[in-house]
């Protein structure tokens, strides 16, 4: 198993790191990529869900994306520890209907001493937004380094 640098345990730089490149995966929108980051016995809890390895998170990801239309995310670094990282986010998506939503949460992370995530816990809240009041505009796939992050949105 190849390393997933960086690798705990954490400083404030490489769990910043670790967060933004997670961040960049999910904006990828693809199950393929994002399972990869997660130990083949992977354990999850997103909202009623919970998947175990890697062939549930992918098939959790492909139903997740194929729901939230244009879907963009926003993660930021709460806090760490040697081998865990706790995280803040905010993503907007839309549903086939054409309904927009900013969905928040936080999630903490467990890593194994290759850098992979052995555990995801994930609290979600949705809230509906009128298109106008979306904040996240840039082309769909990695966050723009110069667009504002979850602070400097008040969110």
């Amino acid at each position: 198993m190849d390393p997933k640098p960086p690798l705990p345990p954490f400083t404030l730089e490489s769990a910043t790191q670790k967060v933004r490149l997670a961040e960049d995966a999910w904006n990828s929108r693809d199950p393929a990529r994002v399972a990869l980051v997660y130990t083949e016995d992977t354990r999850w809890r997103n909202r009623a869900e919970f998947p175990v390895g890697r062939p549930q998170v992918r098939e959790f990801l492909a139903r997740k994306w194929a729901r939230e239309l244009d879907y963009r995310l926003i993660k930021e670094l709460w806090a760490h520890d040697a081998n865990r990282i706790a995280v803040r986010f905010a993503y907007e998506w839309r549903d086939d209907s054409g309904h927009w939503f900013r969905s928040y949460g936080n999630e903490n992370w467990e890593f194994d001493e290759h850098g992979y995530m052995m555990r995801r816990f994930a609290s979600i809240n949705d809230l509906p937004i009128a298109e106008a009041d979306r904040k996240f505009h840039w082309p769909l796939g990695r966050r723009p380094d110069d667009h504002p992050g979850l602070g400097d949105l008040d969110l």
